[in-house]
């Protein structure tokens, strides 16, 4: 698919040199179709990171999407340089008139703290108050998703035991539904966080449809509005060495962490990493452009 992305976006040549079709602000600006609009609300430490593994996600299609990068204004990030947010970030305040197909929310290394000692959760309460009348098709991922289905719905996040990390199974519950069409029965995922969602509160939820579940994980992908919200709990994005990454550092700090499960070889961290995951992570990305931003929104996004 052709990403359109500003020619100077450090993501460009990474995606470049893994053979995926990025255009030209200028070739795109001569052809007589609409691209897609997504805005791209990024509130991960090391964004460059983040913004290279959606991109990534983003890039097995045929349909050309635009991208708008988005950042909080009420909280400073320290693992991303302010070069590079200038550069290529906007605000709120500078979005907020536009209209969009569809959005990705992050997830954040917050989950331990209650959602309103989040220093930017006003802010983002704001934001997905504004996305019901400004998107067609909202995607929300892992503390996005837990934040999206607590201001949405108002399921609660539970902490859990010890942090849920490594690669895990899991099942789909109707694979007939678009967003899920072509899964294996059985595929994996990444998961890394501290808290879970209640299941007690999804299930009793009319509203809410889980259409993916872990035995150990629990519930993977919801949906919502027919597909107007999609929340998934884990990681698809994620790349092979990102859970290696995570590990290492902790074991730096000196913070109290577990190798992650069906992740290394042998559970022997020497070893390299096998991503077994990548297939899924694209035909996720690319059902829901496909179904739920493509083939339900309007053409004229004012219409929305």
């Amino acid at each position: 698919m052709p990403i359109k992305i500003a020619d100077s976006l450090p993501a460009r040549a990474v995606l470049e040199n893994e053979h995926i079709f990025v255009m030209s602000e200028n070739r795109a600006s001569h052809q007589d179709i609409r691209p897609l609009r997504i805005l791209f609300l990024n509130l991960m430490p090391n964004k460059q990171a983040t913004e290279t593994q959606i991109f990534r996600c983003l890039s097995n299609t045929p349909l050309q999407i635009e991208i708008d990068l988005l950042q909080v204004s009420s909280h400073t990030s320290k693992n991303t340089s302010a070069e590079h947010l200038l550069s290529f970030y906007k605000t709120f305040d500078e979005v907020k008139h536009l209209r969009y197909d569809g959005m990705i929310i992050t997830g954040a290394p917050v989950e331990q703290l209650e959602f309103d000692e989040v220093d930017y959760w006003d802010e983002l309460c704001g934001i997905m108050e504004w996305s019901k009348t400004h998107v067609h098709s909202v995607f929300h991922i892992c503390w996005g998703a837990q934040a999206g289905l607590y201001y949405h719905f108002g399921v609660r996040k539970v902490p859990l035991e010890k942090k849920l990390f490594g690669v895990f199974r899991h099942s789909v519950t109707d694979p007939k539904t678009p967003l899920v069409r072509g899964f294996d029965d059985r595929f994996f995922a990444p998961h890394s966080r501290h808290t879970d969602i209640s299941l007690e509160d999804v299930l009793s939820n009319p509203e809410l449809e889980i259409l993916s579940l872990s035995d150990v994980a629990g519930p993977y992908i919801i949906t919502a509005n027919g597909g107007r919200l999609i929340f998934v709990t884990g990681h698809s994005e994620y790349d092979a060495n990102t859970l290696a990454g995570e590990y290492f550092r902790d074991l730096e700090k000196g913070l109290p962490i577990e190798i992650p499960a069906n992740y290394f070889p042998n559970d022997d961290p020497a070893q390299i990493p096998i991503q077994n995951w990548r297939a899924h992570a694209h035909l996720l990305y690319t059902n829901w452009l496909n179904y739920y931003v493509y083939q339900s929104t309007p053409y004229d996004l004012n219409q929305l």
